[in-house]
This record gives C-alpha cells, structure tokens and sequence, in this order.
C-alpha cells in the first residue's frame, strides 16, 4: 500500500499549495490592478519495464509474455502563472488615477531596479514628482516625471501629461513579448524572470482612463469554489491515507499467522 500512501500525499500536498493560492487570490480582490494566480496540473505518468513493448510477444504456448502495459499516474503541480485578464475600470474623479485598458504596464523606479506595474494610483511629492502611493518615481519617455505644483493635470488617452495647457511629460507604457516570463513581487509590482529571453517592446493598442483605477481580476464567486473544491479534496486525500494505514496495520499483525 506504499504506492497509495505516497500518491495520497502528494494529491494533499498539492491541493495545501493550490489552497494556499486562492487565499492570496482572495486578500488581494480589492488590490489596484492585481492580477490573480492559476495552478494548473498534470498527470505525471510512472511506467513499468514492460510498457515499452508494445507489440504482443507469445512464448512457444502462445500465451502473451509480458503482462498487459500498465501506468501509475500521481498527481503534480505543472505550471503556476499570473492570468494577466482585462479587470473592471472603477471611477475615483482623482484625476492622478490612470487605469490601462489593454496590453501594458506603468514603468517605476526602485532603490532596487525599474519594474512594471498596472496600479495606477500615483500621487505628486511635495516637489512635484509623480510617485506611486509606494513613493516609487512613476517613469515617462525621460526619466522621472516632474509636474508643477497647482496646476490642473489632464492625461491623454495616448499618456500625455499636460498641466497649465503645456505638455510635461509622457507615460513610459510597455510591456514584454512574453508576459510567462514575468515573475511578481512585493507592492503589485513586476519584472522580467532573471535569465528569461523575453524583452521589454513597446505597448499597442493600449490606452489609459484619467480618473479610473483597474479593479483586481479575482471573481470572488469563482474563488470560493475553488476554495471549496480544494478543500474536500483534500479531506478525501486524507481519508485515503487514514484508510491505507488501517490496511497496512491489518496486514503487518496478520503476517504469518496461520488461517
């Protein structure tokens, strides 16, 4: 009973990770531009000596050889990746409030690097610089946007930034050739996996909204029955386990007793 002990755990183990998913899903529904995560799995199949064979072999009594091919599968987890799906557009009237709607990401500034991020929930510094809410420089076509203190802003759909009827700046809008490669981090940000092939282009057919912020991506409904799917899996993986030791145990006293 070996094998269904361990394939048991490793569908509990598996379902613990996948739980563990939906619960950061969840906390972070109402996260500015957060884009939710998917687990996805696979059968991992364990094959015997004689599966290779394929074409049935009799011995001199025409009888088959080698017994019929069969397979063990046991669950595991095959890709975890970022579901980077349009969210809802909400309107706040703040007009440093950009939403993107499409294929794209703001460029920021950090001691530690640029990364990308769609919260576009930005705030001006007492000196003028357009920051996230994290105090991360916003980044335009040069560098760090500057506007000036007390004057309307408007944004085009395009990211241009006017302020007192002149152009000030220009959104930085990008995003990669391969949105598998990026990885998150901390603060709704994101960047390229280290040593990925994948490379920053220029965004199209991305615009932004003045005035809105992009709801998180997570359907709540959606979320709870995973929730509840996960779990009952793993209780019934657990049942498994418990009812694979009481074989085990019953097995192992009734060795070599006489019957």
């Amino acid at each position: 009973m070996q094998e269904g002990m361990l394939s048991s755990l490793f569908g509990a183990l598996t379902n613990e990770h996948r739980m563990n998913n939906i619960s950061n899903n969840l906390a972070n529904v109402n996260t500015t531009g957060y884009k939710r995560d998917v687990i996805s799995f696979k059968d991992t199949m364990q094959l015997y000596a004689h599966d290779q064979i394929m074409e049935p072999i009799a011995n001199v009594r025409s009888k088959k050889l080698f017994p019929e091919p069969m397979h063990v599968a046991r669950p595991r987890i095959a890709v975890a990746h970022t579901d980077f799906e349009q969210g809802s557009m909400r309107y706040t009237g703040n007009p440093l409030d950009v939403a993107i709607s499409g294929n794209a990401f703001f460029k920021v500034r950090t001691p530690e690097g640029e990364f990308y991020t769609r919260n576009g929930n930005f705030i001006q510094t007492a000196d003028g610089q357009l920051v996230t809410a994290m105090g991360h420089a916003v980044q335009g076509d040069g560098g760090d946007i500057a506007l000036p203190p007390g004057e309307q802003v408007q944004i085009s759909d395009d990211g241009q930034i006017f302020a007192g009827g002149a152009q000030v700046g220009q959104l930085n809008l990008v995003t990669v050739n391969d949105l598998t490669a990026l990885e998150k981090l901390g603060g709704n940000m994101y960047r390229l996996r280290p040593g990925s092939n994948a490379g920053e282009v220029p965004a199209e057919r991305a615009y932004v909204a003045q005035g809105y912020l992009e709801a998180s991506n997570v359907e709540v409904v959606s979320e709870m029955v995973n929730m509840i799917e996960a779990q009952r899996q793993f209780e019934a993986y657990q049942k498994v386990m418990q009812t694979t030791d009481s074989i085990d145990r019953e097995a192992t006293q009734k060795v070599g007793k006489k019957v």
